[in-house]
């Protein structure tokens, strides 16, 4: 599943080559996990704005002449991807919605179709701010510290881990980006959240930071297919300390990396280096 930082890759890889480009064609293939919210055609003349991102949502502002703004909310769901070409190759079966510019097409890839394109008319009205509601703070935003993390955490009896996962006290922390962000931190995946002390929770914010800043460094990760909007991979699956290391010994200590369930997710982890 593409994360913050894939999806920021994504973001970067297109969004000041579509800036300023004018709508010429949009097309909508199969259905999406929620409907576009108005005809594809009606977004045939609209000037594309500066593309941003909210957690794993991007935003692509859409100003149409005579009905005001507006804009599109894209979701890579699970094995989404977004290209942006200068050629106009016919749409494959996966390729579900077509934005034709001036300046290029920009192509939703979704095999699984749990990806969705949305039309809002501003992230402060329905359907967008449901959508975005409950989402936390941005990593990268200078708010987010260990004070921040250590109150979202306090009263909450689940795993560590789990609680970085949910997504309502920082968004971007992915499994694969939590996994590193715990080792890093030197923390136990399975420590009850509420017992994560102050101190621990600065060094576990830093750590969510630090990691996400490499991932968006190496073009994010690629397991398996994910492409940023020119084709190309990411490469922080080569940098990871522990996900996807069972068995294999820890850089720091040469223990075996341990493998756990946790929310049906795999977690890795040094059962050395990282203490409860």
């Amino acid at each position: 599943m593409p994360e913050l930082p894939e999806v920021e890759v994504t973001r970067r890889s297109f969004a000041e080559a579509i800036e300023g480009a004018t709508v010429m064609q949009a097309r909508l293939g199969k259905p999406l996990r929620w409907p576009l919210g108005r005809e594809p055609q009606s977004l045939v003349g609209a000037r594309v704005g500066a593309a941003q991102r909210r957690g794993k949502y991007l935003w692509l502002p859409l100003s149409l002449a005579g009905q005001g703004g507006g804009g599109l909310l894209l979701h890579l769901g699970m094995s989404g991807s977004l290209a942006f070409t200068a050629h106009i190759p016919e749409p494959g079966v996966h390729d579900h919605f077509d934005l034709l510019t001036d300046r290029g097409l920009l192509r939703l890839h979704d095999p699984r179709r749990f990806g969705a394109v949305v039309w809002s008319d501003s992230l402060h009205v329905e359907p967008a701010v449901k959508l975005l509601a409950g989402l936390g703070m941005e990593p990268f935003d200078p708010r987010f510290d260990g004070a921040h993390l250590h109150a979202g955490l306090r009263g909450r009896s689940v795993a560590v881990k789990l609680a970085l996962l949910a997504g309502d006290i920082v968004v971007g922390a992915g499994n694969i980006y939590a996994c590193e962000a715990l080792f890093l931190a030197g923390i136990d995946p399975r420590l009850p959240a509420r017992k994560l002390s102050r101190p621990r929770a600065e060094r576990l914010a830093n750590a969510v930071r630090g990691v996400l800043a490499r991932a968006l460094e190496a073009g994010g990760t690629t397991l398996r297919d994910f492409r940023d909007a020119h084709g190309v991979a990411g490469s922080f699956q080569m940098q990871a300390q522990v996900y996807g290391r069972e068995g294999e010994p820890c850089f720091t200590c040469g223990t075996p990396i341990r493998r756990i369930a946790q929310g049906q997710r795999s977690t890795f982890f040094c059962p050395s280096c990282q203490k409860k």
